[in-house]
């Protein structure tokens, strides 16, 4: 494992299998890498069997997080990789308050977004 996979370990609370995506979003299984391939959200691969896996935050109610695409589309063209913005995504900032995740989660995704765009700058 790597850092930076360790880091996202002790950050993110829970993960979610492709199967358990696809059940919360009420899809066929095989839909679900199109929507990570769509930058909906981030899949990466977890565990010893190296199986790929989403956040649990990343859905709330039978969808995906308000917000996100738009978010993941930002850090990616600022240049992250999927692990660096998990690692964004779900890293502490007391400014915020909380993580820009749960800012997501709390409807309060414009200061999230703006801080985003702020990267690039």
């Amino acid at each position: 494992m790597t850092e930076i996979d360790t880091k996202i370990d002790a950050l993110v609370p829970s993960w979610m299998t492709l199967p358990d995506v696809a059940e919360e979003l009420g899809l066929e299984v095989t839909r679900i890498r199109p929507l990570i391939k769509e930058g909906q959200f981030i899949a990466v691969r977890r565990g010893e069997n190296r199986v790929l896996m989403v956040p649990a935050d990343f859905l709330t109610d039978g969808k995906v997080l308000k917000g996100l695409p738009g978010l993941l589309t930002l850090l990616k063209d600022d240049g992250f990789t999927d692990e660096e913005a998990l690692q964004w995504l779900f890293t502490p900032d007391e400014t915020l308050p909380g993580t820009p995740v749960q800012a997501l989660r709390e409807n309060r995704g414009t200061e999230v977004k703006r801080r985003a765009q702020a990267l690039a700058l």
